[in-house]
């Protein structure tokens, strides 16, 4: 049991208890107790409790926002918990700090911890005004309550402000503690970067850009003292909202930097004629209102992904949202602006279908735009989504969608890796009996077992590696496949950056299969784009990357993400594979979208008539264009009839429906490339024997079943695989 303390330590308490009550401006219910009471609180807890108390504050790193910026260092985007730029004192104009220390705290730095002749004097003051017109705690005293509200869990921040003896005394102890162990200087620092000034801005640096769109090195006088006004209620006196109450206090602040000859009296009543002179500017918080919404979603993904950044997700989060960072990305807001235009013209936001591009630089990765019809929010009645459809699924919200013929190039570059030449010829009648045993599977996997039959849907004959491709001949590259095997293609695929799975893909449905070069695996543009760009690097692969670099809050490096790149093919297989698709816009399906430079490209259509696309590319600009019919929740859906940019779809193809996305955005964007052309394939055997001629002997093939019937889409082929060869092929 404790020993019952003296008379003497009662009475000494009582008289510490009674001057820091007045002092503080405490007088709350709590304290007006009879004196019994509060003789009997200080004889059994002030004795050892105020010797008890902490004697020092941690004070953590303040949350501050983090910066996205574009490639050129524009801002795209501002994240944060709370809205604060960190500034040193020297950032901030002397004009502020004098109109806060008159207002607030006037013998800042003639007193300590506690200022009893001033608190007595705002007493006095605020007493006389039947208002508070004068701050009662020091600075010292304010800025230990903002960093325990600052650190507090939610949980716990209403026991941060309870108006309490205890809570006072607390902070008292820590105010002696920091003024112990830190300069004035660096007190007011941390206030004047901790303080709340309302409307969503912490510090005054974000106070400054919010209300007046300078920044605090460049407020003026008229400025500060609204801003100086603020702190004691920034509610109350927020300008935005009661411009009259912010002019009454600012007049206030004024007239006590006078009556302090801080200022002159003059000088006070010119700027008390004044307005207020606000400048706002919108404290956008997240990717929403980003000039790059879904790049900007796409980003955050992506390094919510890096170990890096943190042990768990959470970890990572918290330091994007807080950690006052800058994150430089590869985004080119011309690009994105050409693609977010393309995309809009030709599909509605409306449309029970959704448009996207990606476009990826090859040599580099670097994403310079993705772009959908939908746009980012919440009113799904008019459009808007947050699912992210331009990006793989793990780094977005869609399971993608079935790519069609744009995933022959795959058993293209395989064949010829292989030896096979350009000018290669069989017989592709416009259908075809298969057998999936003939396709060989990975080794050590099962063979692929059961009939399946393929056919054309506007071209049949004797093809080669140039026709077979260009006019999208499927039981062509059926055969193809067939010498190739499925499990170098399929490899190759992933090599060149489309996350395929095996045995099932993103919506259950196997994705190595002999149907595989017919585009039966769900994907999304941005893995297209990047696969694509392979081709155009000659064979270079370079992952996708957003981001390039990111930096802390005093602009040290925190981590660099340079390109990671990987040879996947021979050049001259790449420069063969150029040569074939280049015909597909210099004289084939899409010849409409020809540029100003060589470009080359691949058409696809799904037989399910869920998707079309076109994949196309220079040698230093690769996009991919989408049109996918697709309800709320990202669920492929048919585009047959539904109306798309205004009119219906009848017979959709890669051609004439997601081509002219590409070429409108790339017709823009091809104005800043330079024109280089690409190599042509002079060691690949049969390289620019663009005209099939029949064998001899002729090659056998497996019989013909009759002709199917023409679609009338004027693109490419119509697969119709069943068993094992999985019927949601590509039509061209």
């Amino acid at each position: 049991m404790s020993e019952r303390p003296s008379a003497t330590t009662v009475f000494s308490h009582l008289g510490v208890m009674a001057i820091v009550s007045v002092i503080l401006g405490v007088v709350v219910s709590g304290l007006a107790v009879p004196f019994a009471g509060v003789l009997g609180f200080a004889a059994s807890n002030t004795a050892e409790g105020i010797d008890n108390l902490p004697t020092e504050l941690e004070t953590d790193a303040l949350s501050q926002k983090t910066t996205i910026v574009d490639a050129s260092g524009n801002t795209i985007a501002s994240i944060f918990d709370e809205n604060r730029v960190n500034v040193s004192l020297d950032q901030i104009n002397r004009r502020l700090v004098k109109a806060l220390v008159s207002i607030e705290d006037y013998r800042f730095y003639e007193h300590g911890a506690l200022d009893i002749k001033g608190t007595a004097r705002a007493f006095f003051t605020n007493a006389a005004a039947s208002g508070v017109v004068q701050g009662g705690s020091t600075l010292s005293q304010q800025l230990v309550k903002q960093t325990l509200l600052s650190q507090a869990a939610p949980e716990d921040r209403a026991a941060v402000t309870d108006d309490t003896y205890a809570r006072k005394l607390k902070e008292l102890r820590y105010a002696i503690a920091l003024e112990n162990r830190h300069s004035k200087d660096w007190i007011l620092e941390r206030y004047l970067n901790i303080v709340y000034f309302g409307d969503g801005a912490y510090g005054v640096q974000a106070a400054a850009q919010h209300y007046f769109n300078v920044n605090a090195k460049k407020l003026n006088l008229n400025q500060s003292a609204i801003l100086a006004g603020l702190v004691q209620n920034p509610s109350a006196f927020d300008p935005t909202d009661y411009p009259e109450k912010a002019t009454v206090r600012r007049n206030v602040v004024l007239d006590r930097m006078a009556e302090l000859n801080v200022i002159t009296q003059k000088k006070a009543d010119q700027v008390k004629d004044r307005r207020l002179g606000l400048d706002t500017q919108p404290s956008n918080n997240g990717c929403v209102n980003s000039a790059a919404p879904f790049f900007c979603a796409y980003v955050l993904e992506y390094l919510k992904q890096d170990p890096a950044l943190g042990d768990t997700v959470e970890e990572r989060n918290r330091l994007l949202y807080s950690g006052g960072l800058t994150i430089k990305t590869t985004v080119d807001l011309t690009y994105q602006r050409a693609a977010d235009d393309s995309v809009a013209a030709r599909v509605f936001r409306n449309d029970q279908a959704i448009g996207a591009l990606a476009m990826v630089e090859p040599g580099t990765g670097e994403v310079r735009a993705i772009a959908q019809s939908r746009p980012m929010g919440r009113n799904k009645d008019d459009g808007y989504t947050f699912l992210n459809y331009i990006v793989p699924s793990d780094l977005g919200d869609s399971n993608g969608f079935q790519a069609g013929s744009t995933f022959k190039p795959f058993v293209l570059a395989t064949a010829i890796e292989s030896g096979i030449p350009l000018n290669r010829t069989f017989n592709s009648p416009a259908t075809m009996n298969f057998d999936s045993g003939d396709f060989a599977n990975c080794p050590g996997e099962p063979p692929f077992v059961g009939p399946f039959t393929i056919g054309n849907s506007t071209t049949s004959g004797y093809k080669n590696l140039y026709s077979g491709t260009r006019e999208s001949v499927n039981t062509f590259y059926m055969q193809l496949e067939r010498e190739t095997g499925v499990c170098k293609p399929f490899e190759l695929a992933k090599a060149m950056g489309v996350q395929l799975t095996d045995p099932k893909g993103k919506r259950g449905q196997p994705e190595r299969v002999p149907t595989f070069t017919l585009g039966v695996a769900d994907v999304s543009p941005l893995e297209m784009a990047g696969a694509y760009a392979t081709f155009a690097a000659r064979g270079l692969h370079c992952t996708a990357r957003p981001v390039t670099q990111i930096s802390d809050a005093e602009g040290n490096v925190l981590k660099s993400y340079p390109k990671q790149c990987a040879q996947v093919m021979q050049q001259s297989t790449a420069d063969a594979v150029n040569d074939v698709l280049r015909g597909v816009i210099d004289d084939g399906f899409a010849s409409a979208q020809a540029l100003d430079q060589p470009a080359a490209g691949k058409t696809g259509t799904t037989s399910s008539g869920k998707s079309v696309w076109f994949v196309g590319y220079t040698p230093n600009m690769a996009a991919a264009a989408m049109i996918a019919g697709a309800n709320d929740f990202g669920t492929p859906t048919t585009l047959e009839g539904v109306s798309v940019g205004g009119s219906p779809i009848y017979g959709a193809s890669g051609s004439g429906d997601a081509a002219p996305i590409w070429g409108n955005a790339m017709k823009v964007v091809d104005d800043t490339l330079e024109n280089v052309p690409f190599v042509f394939p002079s060691t690949v055997v049969g390289a620019g024997q663009e005209t099939a001629t029949p064998p001899q002997p002729t090659t056998p093939t497996t019989p013909a079943t009759p002709p199917a019937t023409n679609n009338g889409n004027g693109n490419g082929n119509n697969g119709n695989g069943n068993g094992n060869g999985n019927g949601n092929g590509g039509r061209g």
